[in-house]
């Protein structure tokens, strides 16, 4: 387990100073073989993605990664990982939001030689800077930013792209920067894919520079990661881009062009930074925001991921919120049954792959002393209902185009409360595209149905974002939303 420090009323006590050891076996892991053998498949899937147009051999696995100590001394380890002392944040933090804490070079983990020399397809560097939390106290964030060796050759200064990774898990080791190094790590005890990649290698191609962050918690081993938290998301994408303009060697600057990408839990980051802009980061000069599959209402979310393949996802969502939130963590000590808090903490440090494996499929009424579903738990509880209804994306304008683009038959962030986004946005003036993808229908609750659109609409995406970024104007397609489903 990582060691993280946590409030000392979450039903998840704080790590033990010492060393990590693997989580003992849960029921959940105990899955019947046609089960694991589905789940291998999702896996690998995924890694197809992750890992597509690159040779196997390129992969690098966790057990190379170095020892790193932490502030007492002990080294911080997740799941047979050890995480780089980079990631321990200092014990004071700027004062200004964006200021970049620390940076260093960081290799890439799919890269060739250029024939100028320089590494394709682009310098990376690690960085560390200071962010708002969604209680208004100071974080430390870490993240990467990529200098791209392909030149930009449309108007205007080298623009930025801020990327918000898709969900990679709650344990540190799952940081989405640590799967640029490693996009594939696999030791036995843990598995992550950076699965990111194609959709980051695409953006540098067009000469445009990226930053990528790794949100609240995630990487950063001071607390854990607080999933899907729309103030936390939004404002550590925001500060991403503005802590790019110091890192060593960028070319961007002020003046850059900036546009916001995210699919999954990246989409609702986008789409809660994009509305955050014009108040909380008005000195970026936001061009355009992709947000694909957003999960913008997380009452609707929640109840589309109980059950799933991605059920684990629940359990960073509790676990962040129960962290965030003291209402929340009220109603969760309340509910939540001993069986249901030793998945929480044993989640607490698993990446995509591991959940899969290890909860998927779980219904969350085998977490509660009740029997009842966390979706009937919250519905019932009027402080949970406030605490969920804090988190809907909607209730702003965005600043800017919006690309919003949403599977029909989406089977893990629901296809009605994305759409719904976007009515939402259209009825206060917003600037939207909006694309329902009609994808034949890959089955219920194994999320082929939400990774498909993932690649299939990654190139359109990039080419929307890529116009933006480099003056061209969007006129907003609201009209032609009642002809979409």
């Amino acid at each position: 387990m990582s060691r993280k420090r946590l409030p000392s009323r979450s039903v998840l006590p704080a790590r033990s100073p010492q060393p990590a050891v693997t989580a003992p076996e849960s029921s959940a892991r105990r899955a019947a073989p046609a089960r694991r053998r589905l789940m291998a498949g999702v896996v690998a899937g995924t890694v197809c993605v992750g890992l597509a147009g690159t040779s196997a051999a390129s992969a690098t696995t966790a057990a190379s990664t170095p020892s790193a100590a932490a502030a007492d001394g002990q080294p911080v380890v997740s799941r047979g990982v050890t995480i780089p002392a980079f990631y321990n944040p200092p014990a004071e933090l700027p004062a200004e939001n964006g200021a970049l804490i620390r940076t260093e070079t960081m290799p890439l983990g799919l890269s060739i030689p250029g024939l100028d020399g320089r590494p394709l397809p682009g310098t990376a560097s690690r960085l560390m800077y200071k962010s708002t939390d969604s209680a208004g106290k100071p974080v430390a964030v870490t993240g990467a930013y990529i200098e791209p060796s392909a030149a930009w050759t449309k108007p205007g200064p080298r623009p930025l792209v801020a990327v918000a990774s898709g969900t990679m898990g709650q344990g540190d080791q799952c940081a989405p920067s640590f799967a640029l190094q490693h996009p594939l790590t696999l030791n036995g005890e843990t598995v992550s894919v950076g699965y990111e990649a194609l959709a980051i290698y695409r953006i540098l191609a067009s000469g445009a520079a990226v930053v990528l962050t790794d949100y609240v918690g995630l990487g950063a081993t001071d607390r854990l990661h607080t999933y899907v938290n729309r103030l936390d998301q939004g404002h550590a994408l925001l500060d991403a881009a503005r802590a790019a303009r110091a890192v060593p060697g960028a070319s961007v600057t002020a003046e850059s062009r900036t546009g916001l990408y995210g699919y999954s839990q990246g989409g609702g980051a986008s789409a809660a930074a994009a509305e955050l802009q014009s108040t909380y980061a008005p000195d970026i000069k936001l061009a355009g925001t992709y947000s694909g599959a957003p999960p913008a209402d997380l009452t609707s979310v929640m109840k589309g991921i109980d059950g799933s393949a991605l059920a684990g996802a629940l359990a960073w969502s509790i676990n962040g919120f129960a962290q965030s939130d003291p209402d929340l963590r009220a109603v969760v000590d309340a509910h939540i049954s001993d069986t249901g808090k030793a998945a929480l903490k044993d989640a607490s440090t698993m990446c995509v792959g591991d959940a899969l494996f290890g909860y998927g499929f779980t219904k969350s009424n085998k977490w509660t002393k009740d029997g009842k579903s966390i979706g009937d738990i919250i519905a019932a509880d009027p402080r949970a209902r406030a605490a969920l209804d804090k988190q809907r994306i909607g209730r702003l304008k965005p600043s800017g185009p919006v690309r919003l683009a949403t599977g029909v038959h989406d089977d893990i962030v629901p296809h009605t409360q994305a759409r719904q986004l976007a009515e939402d946005w259209c009825d206060k003036g917003a600037n939207v595209t909006y694309e329902a993808l009609a994808l034949p229908n890959l089955g219920d609750k194994i999320l082929t149905n939400h990774l498909v659109p993932l690649i299939t609409d990654q190139g359109d995406a990039v080419s929307w974002l890529t116009d933006r970024l480099a003056g061209k104007p969007a006129a907003s397609k609201c009209w032609k939303m009642p002809l979409q489903p």
